[in-house]
């Protein structure tokens, strides 16, 4: 077709161009934030040498222990001495379960100590201990496919967790941890006697690694420990040169009444709107072997050194900055569930947790949706200097996870997490694990990210949680509404 006729008189119109999304612009005031937590963070041990401390004079903190409460007495003592407001103990009962005695050894086709180690929360043997035949499955699954055959065995389920991914900075934690929550139900509903889980690592130097379990209520509970990667994988090449392993396992773990614990808090109260509150989350309960520096002491003390940082530079945000020590989340979650019951009524505007070791700062996980994610990825640059500007979709914690739960923004502090799961558990978890320089810095990154969530404005008012309703109870059964009246 010809081109139509063109008015040489008639003025030109440029073609319009669609105008490139524009850069938000930073105020300065978090720009200068930035600078001077950076320069804060490079010389300072003060969040290392509190860490040292505690983990040198109480050790680890399980729950129900006499060292979680002193060193939650200590952390009170010392928010306070830091000039935090309203630091205060909230009382939450914990669960007081302990291991006790713990032996194994192969009985056949060799004859030798097996190193063992109690899940969390597992019930113990008879007195006597059980002795029993072990059937390898390389996956929780296949225990279902096995059936009966596991019925009077000891079951090894021998899952391996992959490496650790650095492309994509995934641990594949989730899926592998699956055999030692699930496991000792899934084998108790055919008949299983106990269960060994292969420990929860991708390296080993015949490190044992405990973690909680969760029961089925509905099936017989049965006793569960953690055995190192080497020793799973002797059991496998026993079972494929045609041989039938068999042990003895005797574990004293039982559970004790309920002991009371609780949450520690103190406040950055904030100078514009001290009723509406960013939380500095972290658990202060630990399993009962290593030091619990690395999960979760060096959270704690990350959370505590941020909240004094912006204290001690006079950068006072508008919302109040809480610091929560969680008690009990390796065992219960009690804690976390706890401050949700008291304080769900109040302006929760975000919350920040610490649960991923201290290795170098890498970067933070953002809320549920791409609209929270996109609203603090403008800031990402100022994280440069801490090395903490990757920002990725999806975070939160397990502490937090009620609140988020009910609507709150939640984000996770990401360090590199590529060894962390060589210590989490074990007796490897000691503070000489931790670098000085790293754990000052993540505690830069956190102060940075609670002065923006503290200090922004949002697109509206704060927000109360949507507490879920309580479900109605059951109508009785007409039978039973009769004899009742």
């Amino acid at each position: 077709m010809p081109s139509p006729a063109v008015d040489p008189a008639a003025p030109s119109v440029e073609a319009p161009v669609d105008p490139e999304p524009a850069t938000p612009v930073i105020d300065d005031k978090y720009v200068e934030a930035g600078r001077k937590l950076t320069a804060m963070a490079e010389e300072d041990t003060r969040a290392y040498d509190r860490l040292a401390y505690i983990s040198d004079v109480y050790g680890h903190r399980l729950s129900g222990s006499q060292a979680l409460e002193d060193t939650i007495d200590w952390a009170l003592e010392t928010m306070r001495e830091d000039g935090l407001a309203k630091v205060r103990k909230e009382k939450v009962m914990v669960p007081h379960w302990v291991r006790g005695e713990e032996q194994a050894a192969f009985l056949a086709p060799v004859e030798r100590p097996l190193p063992v180690l109690t899940l969390g929360m597992s019930v113990g043997t008879p007195r006597r201990g059980i002795t029993a035949e072990v059937v390898v499955v390389n996956h929780v699954d296949e225990i279902d496919t096995l059936g009966e055959q596991v019925k009077g065995k000891i079951v090894l389920i021998n899952m391996a967790m992959p490496p650790y991914d650095h492309d994509h900075h995934d641990s594949f934690y989730g899926p592998t941890v699956q055999g030692r929550t699930q496991g000792a139900s899934r084998a108790a509903k055919y008949g299983a006697k106990a269960v060994l889980v292969r420990s929860v690592t991708a390296h080993s130097l015949r490190t044992l690694h405990t973690g909680t379990l969760v029961y089925d209520e509905d099936l017989p509970k049965i006793p569960a420990a953690a055995i190192t990667p080497e020793d799973a994988d002797l059991f496998a090449r026993m079972v494929a040169r045609g041989e039938t392993p068999k042990i003895r396992l005797k574990l004293g773990a039982k559970l004790l009444p309920d002991a009371e614990s609780g949450n520690a808090i103190g406040e950055l109260t904030g100078r514009e709107l001290p009723d509406e509150y960013v939380v500095l989350a972290c658990h202060i309960d630990s399993w009962d072997v290593g030091d619990g520096s690395t999960d979760d002491g060096s959270g704690c003390l990350m959370a505590m050194e941020a909240a004094l940082m912006l204290k001690e530079l006079e950068l006072i945000p508008r919302r109040t900055v809480r610091v929560v020590l969680y008690t009990n989340e390796e065992n219960g979650l009690r804690g976390g569930k706890a401050y949700f019951e008291a304080h769900a009524d109040e302006l929760h505007v975000a919350g920040l947790e610490s649960d991923s070791g201290a290795g170098a700062p890498w970067g933070f996980g953002i809320g549920g949706d791409q609209a929270q994610y996109d609203a603090l990825l403008p800031y990402a640059p100022l994280f440069e200097g801490l090395g903490a500007h990757n920002f990725t979709l999806g975070g939160g914690g397990a502490d937090i996870s009620p609140l988020t739960q009910a609507g709150m923004l939640g984000l996770g502090l990401r360090p590199d997490t590529s060894h962390y799961f060589d210590l989490h558990h074990s007796p490897a978890d000691t503070i000489d694990k931790i670098a000085p320089y790293h754990l000052e810095r993540n505690a830069a990154a956190m102060a940075l990210m609670a002065y923006i969530l503290a200090e922004r404005e949002l697109d509206g008012p704060a927000q109360p949680l949507k507490v879920p309703e309580p479900e109605p109870e059951p109508e009785p059964e007409p039978e039973a509404k009769a004899e009742n009246e």
